[in-house]
């Protein structure tokens, strides 16, 4: 508790996060036009990027499944880094 109050300015808002205020679609369209669906199911191997992809039907699995949201949050964090 005391550390998730140090990543807090006074105005809330999340000032270590890399990832706040950049939108869960964002992300994904990012990086489908980075790596595109086949390399992206390579990278990470889950079914809505394997099979039969869509940016509707991937949201709709990341935002009900932690795992698999943050290996694509990691992997987008990865490719903005390696980018610049």
């Amino acid at each position: 508790m005391e550390q998730q109050m140090k990543e807090t300015n006074k105005n809330g808002d999340q000032a270590n996060n890399p990832l706040h205020g950049i939108k869960l679609v964002d992300i994904l369209e990012h990086l489908v036009a980075e790596y595109g669906w086949f390399d992206l199911g390579k990278r990470i191997n889950i079914k809505c990027f394997n099979n039969d992809p869509s940016i509707k039907s991937s949201l709709k699995f990341l935002r009900k499944t932690p795992w698999a949201r943050e290996k694509v949050e990691n992997l987008y964090l990865y490719s903005k880094k390696n980018k610049t």
